[in-house]
C-alpha cells in the first residue's frame, strides 16, 4: 500500500519536473487516477512521512530528495 503511493508520487514528480508538497502531490495522483486516499484525514501527512523516511533510509538512492522546507522533487 505504502509502496504504491511512494511509486505514484515519484510519477508525478517525475512528469512535473518541479518540486512539489505533498498535499499538491495527493492532489495530482488522484486527478491522474494514479492513487486516492481510502479515506485517511490526513493523507498529505502520511505522504509526508514515507516519503521522509525513504530519503533518510535509503539516502542517495532514494527516488525523491526534499528541495526546500516541505517540498520534493524526484532524486535524479
Amino acid at each position: 500500500l505504502f509502496e504504491r503511493r511512494l511509486h505514484a508520487a515519484a510519477q508525478i514528480l517525475a512528469a512535473t519536473k518541479v518540486p512539489l508538497n505533498t498535499k499538491e502531490l495527493i492532489e495530482a495522483m488522484a486527478a491522474q487516477g494514479l492513487w486516492t486516499s481510502p479515506g485517511g484525514k490526513t493523507p498529505h501527512a502520511t505522504l509526508y512521512s514515507a516519503i521522509l523516511r525513504e530519503i533518510n533510509g535509503k539516502g542517495k538512492d532514494a527516488r525523491f530528495k526534499k528541495t526546500e522546507r516541505g517540498r520534493f522533487a524526484v532524486n535524479k
